[in-house]
């Protein structure tokens, strides 16, 4: 099989041309348009609706992506774990994670990574909790790191429990000291990011039979702080957010207490690469002796 026709149709379809697939390929754009239409041909459908502004998918191309996603995967997979035989790892790896862990530690974990495989091209993607879950389903992420909620449908390695606090005003009346009784989220305005579904903070909501006021939605942690600075409301967040944070805002325990644990999600079984796996394990190392994993 010629998986050179399945590249550039992704490549396509994620750059949302055949001038970017070309560029990420290192092809003409005749060369990609080729392939593409070579693959066509081979499945007796069209991919893509064409036009002056680019490409996107057909209702038969967004069947076909995820799998084509997958074969490469496979392809990667074993040229991985060929090259993990021969005794030397090669290969991409490609990251998916919160942006509070993508700050404060996978820079370290990456770049002790990197001094030992250099030949491993990384790439890593910062999202909420549903970006980084459907990154990881649709094989657009090998590895992922988030917090652990049920039902956990890939492997789980396990990294830190971090607590979360609610950031308030400083002028707020709970304000140095605290705690911040939860069931206050019902009577004053709360500031909620991912665009309102935050899942941590939903979660623990839910478990506490508690319904937020919610009276603004951010995309960023580090917008709704800069809000509730300025008195706008409070914000739920788990603490590696905040760190080395310069913020006005007080950051208030809660009651009850709750917490979340970060860890690593790779694929079930046998499944993660050579990559993965030895990612995992220096992450795992790694992040143990960092601030905010105790």
């Amino acid at each position: 099989m010629d998986t050179a026709r399945y590249k550039a149709f992704l490549a396509a379809a994620e750059g949302g041309s055949f001038a970017a697939a070309a560029k990420e390929m290192d092809y003409t754009v005749s060369g990609v348009s080729q392939l593409v239409a070579a693959l066509e041909k081979e499945l007796g459908f069209p991919l893509f609706l064409r036009s002056r502004h680019g490409v996107t998918l057909s209702p038969n191309g967004d069947i076909i992506l995820p799998l084509a996603r997958q074969l490469l995967a496979e392809e990667k997979r074993i040229d991985e774990v060929s090259s993990d035989i021969r005794g030397l790892l090669t290969g991409s790896l490609n990251i998916a994670a919160y942006s509070s862990i993508a700050t404060h530690w996978l820079p370290r974990v990456i770049g002790r990574f990197q001094k030992d495989y250099p030949q491993i091209k990384i790439h890593l993607m910062e999202g909420i909790r549903q970006e980084v879950t459907a990154w990881l389903d649709n094989g657009a992420a090998d590895i992922g790191f988030l917090s652990y909620q049920e039902p956990m449908p890939y492997d789980w390695i396990p990294l830190s429990d971090d607590e979360m606090v609610a950031a308030v005003p400083p002028d707020h009346d709970l304000a140095p000291n605290g705690p911040y009784p939860l069931s206050r989220c019902q009577e004053e305005t709360v500031i909620m990011p991912a665009l309102g579904k935050d899942d941590d903070v939903l979660h623990l909501l839910k478990k506490n039979n508690l319904q937020p006021r919610i009276g603004y939605t951010t995309l960023e942690n580090g917008a709704a702080i800069s809000m509730v600075e300025e008195g706008l409301g409070i914000c739920i967040m788990n603490r590696l957010i905040t760190r080395k944070r310069v913020t006005s805002a007080v950051l208030l325990p809660l009651d009850p207490p709750a917490s979340i644990t970060l860890g690593i999600a790779v694929l079930p079984g046998n499944a993660a690469s050579p990559a993965v796996r030895k990612f995992a394990h220096y992450a795992k190392e790694i992040t143990k002796r960092l601030p905010g994993a105790e």
